[in-house]
């Protein structure tokens, strides 16, 4: 919280030229185990980083974690972590609600974050964060989007920047995947406190920011919430009608009632439409792009030869984010550049509630949805009764 008691002053970090990255995971579960550490197995077996530290409040869960996996040191306090091993980066890999204190926490002991998403509940939760992070050089706090990385995004990402397959005029973006009643028997899940909303918060927010990082900023979204299925406070499903700086629009939708999984981006562009079709994670297969009639055979071809396939991953991401923390750089997915897509589902829950065209830079302090997701708004009832 914006209240924490600062941390002792600490001595600076010796520059990072030369050495290890030096770096700690905060929280055991899953997701740390099956993404963060093979990344950060490989970069250590290349000489980039470090692992030498894990935070959990589960002592005997931290215990066996760092046993299984070589870690020296295992903690359950966080200032005492920062405090004796002085890590150049925490990964965050808790629950939402805790992510505010532990980023702000570990951007007041020197060190860089790299928080997975949502990152924080709500926008003002955002700018807490971002009010806590270094000036020119860092720290910086970034989230982990990992989506707009790897070798399929970046070519696609050229060709629309350069203007190779035409102005983008119509776009759909879909995360409709299912989740059952099991799921939901995690205390913090389904809850605006604990999880800061539903599928478009904690699952299609990561196709809807590959999205915004391929169009650029957003104007206006239209959108609708419903919960259908699950007895749960948040949303289930919701669709929107999304119109961008230049010109495109797009339907985005987001569900976890569809019992076929899919995540897909379709790009129709004057000359090309750009398609991307995976469940959890893309490599070049993944991606297809289709000519207009009238694109020479030649060009065309071209626009396939992706290079060398790098699948998206935690991996890459973290590459990058090592590789600006080397040059004292802001990384992407952290300040204004992470901000967007947690704006939009922020205004896409606005326009649902409230049953209006929600404009870019509208949510900002003295705003309901500006410190909750949901505005406090009344009126959701039961699954089985009604929807929103």
């Amino acid at each position: 919280m914006s209240d924490l008691t600062p941390l002792t002053p600490l001595t600076p970090l010796p520059p990072l030229d030369g050495r290890r990255v030096r770096v700690a995971v905060v929280g055991t579960g899953a997701i740390a185990r099956d993404s963060h550490l093979p990344a950060l197995d490989k970069l250590a077996s290349q000489g980039e980083t470090e692992l030498v530290a894990a935070v959990d409040i589960d002592a005997r869960s931290v215990e066996e974690f760092c046993v299984s996996n070589g870690i020296p040191h295992a903690y359950t306090d966080l200032d005492r972590m920062l405090r004796e091993q002085r890590p150049d980066l925490v990964i965050i890999c808790t629950p939402p609600t805790l992510h505010r204190d532990q980023t702000v926490t570990a951007l007041r002991a020197g060190a860089w974050v790299w928080c997975e998403k949502p990152p924080v509940p709500t926008l003002a939760d955002f700018d807490a964060v971002e009010a806590e992070e270094g000036t020119e050089g860092g720290p910086y706090a970034s989230i982990v989007f990992q989506h707009r990385f790897g070798s399929g995004t970046r070519h696609v990402a050229r060709l629309l920047a350069e203007g190779a397959v035409g102005r983008p005029l119509v776009a759909h973006c879909q995360t409709t995947w299912y989740r059952d009643t099991a799921y939901y028997a995690v205390p913090w899940r389904g809850r605006w406190a604990t999880e800061g909303g539903g599928p478009a918060m904690g699952h299609g927010i990561h196709q809807m920011d590959l999205l915004l990082d391929l169009l650029g900023p957003w104007s206006e979204v239209r959108a609708m919430a419903g919960r259908l299925v699950h007895d749960v406070e948040t949303e289930d499903v919701s669709t929107a009608l999304l119109r961008f700086e230049n010109g495109a629009m797009a339907t985005v939708v987001n569900s976890v009632l569809s019992p076929d999984e899919v995540s897909r981006i379709r790009i129709d562009c004057e000359r090309a439409t750009i398609e991307l079709t995976h469940l959890y994670g893309h490599s070049n297969a993944n991606w297809r792009i289709t000519p207009a009639r009238d694109v020479p055979e030649e060009l065309a071809a071209a626009w396939q030869d992706f290079g060398p396939d790098v699948p998206s991953s935690h991996l890459e991401q973290l590459r990058e984010l090592i590789a600006s923390m080397r040059a004292g750089q802001r990384p992407r997915s952290s300040g204004a550049d992470g901000r967007t897509s947690l704006e939009l589902v922020a205004a896409l829950y606005r326009s649902a509630f409230t049953d209006t065209t929600v404009r870019a830079g509208e949510i900002g302090p003295g705003d309901p949805f500006y410190t909750a997701m949901h505005g406090d708004a009344p009126g959701w009832a039961p699954a089985a009764e009604t929807s929103a």
